[in-house]
């Protein structure tokens, strides 16, 4: 099937940690020569877009513009814009994460946010976490950027933002409003990015749980590469399958 339009993701994807998937760089390339208009739909929170787009030139040899990088920040962003509960937010995440937010006019605030935003954090104290539970027992609206409970490096599956975010629910007994894939926010923020509609696009990505799930429960076609989170095996066991699937994304027809 032709599409007209390609939403793709990162971590997995386009490479796996720092090891190179030589197939993503390929694929990005004969997209390119073919002028189809395409943008990276990314849980990842770590980085803003100029800093994924160099990592991706530098590291991957994936050449394109940050106006093609649509983060779970910029998602979380343009939500909590929407819900206009104010302009404070307790922020667990990453230098990239806290940086967007203050970019787009926001204070953090520890003792009465408006907002508790958990992401992905590497660094995440025992004391970070306690303070985001005290905001939401005060009150603050809490959101997580995504439901990884686990993401692909060459290491292995590490944990995600969705592991960090269960923590904050378990002891606040409070379930957060998840903005990143699988959920309908970000996929409808990034088909207004592409300006194409859900018929005339694909989305292409290695987990069944976020990319896959994404694309499912919003009736948008779908592409499994099994480079990184899903392997055939657990594809399997799935009641519902994607449109398509490939074991590289040189065996994919534009």
């Amino acid at each position: 099937m032709t599409y007209k339009g390609y939403l793709i993701d990162l971590d997995g994807t386009m490479y796996l940690g720092t090891k190179k998937i030589p197939a993503a760089a390929r694929f990005i390339k004969r997209l390119q020569e073919k002028q189809l208009p395409f943008l990276f739909v990314t849980n990842n929170t770590t980085k803003a877009p100029g800093a994924v787009a160099e990592n991706l030139s530098t590291n991957f040899d994936i050449h394109v513009d940050s106006s093609l990088i649509y983060t779970g920040s910029i998602a979380t962003i343009a939500y909590l814009n929407k819900l206009n509960l104010g302009k404070t937010v307790y922020v667990i995440g990453e230098a990239g994460l806290r940086a967007q937010f203050t970019e787009a006019g926001y204070t953090i605030e520890e003792e009465n946010p408006a907002y508790v935003v958990v992401g992905l954090d590497r660094q995440a104290t025992y004391e970070e976490i306690t303070k985001a539970v005290l905001a939401i027992q005060k009150g603050a609206k809490f959101i997580g950027t995504n439901k990884d409970t686990n993401m692909p490096s060459e290491r292995g599956l590490i944990p995600g933002a969705g592991a960090i975010a269960a923590m904050v629910q378990a002891a606040t007994q409070t379930e957060p409003t998840f903005i990143g894939k699988p959920e309908a926010i970000i996929m409808e923020e990034a088909l207004k990015v592409i300006g194409l509609t859900k018929e005339e696009v694909v989305m292409v990505g290695d987990n069944y749980e976020t990319d896959i799930m994404a694309g499912i429960n919003n009736q948008i076609d779908t592409l499994l590469v099994f480079s990184g989170f899903t392997s055939p095996e657990d594809l399997a066991q799935k009641e519902k399958m994607p449109t398509h699937q490939v074991a590289s994304l040189d065996d994919w027809e534009l």
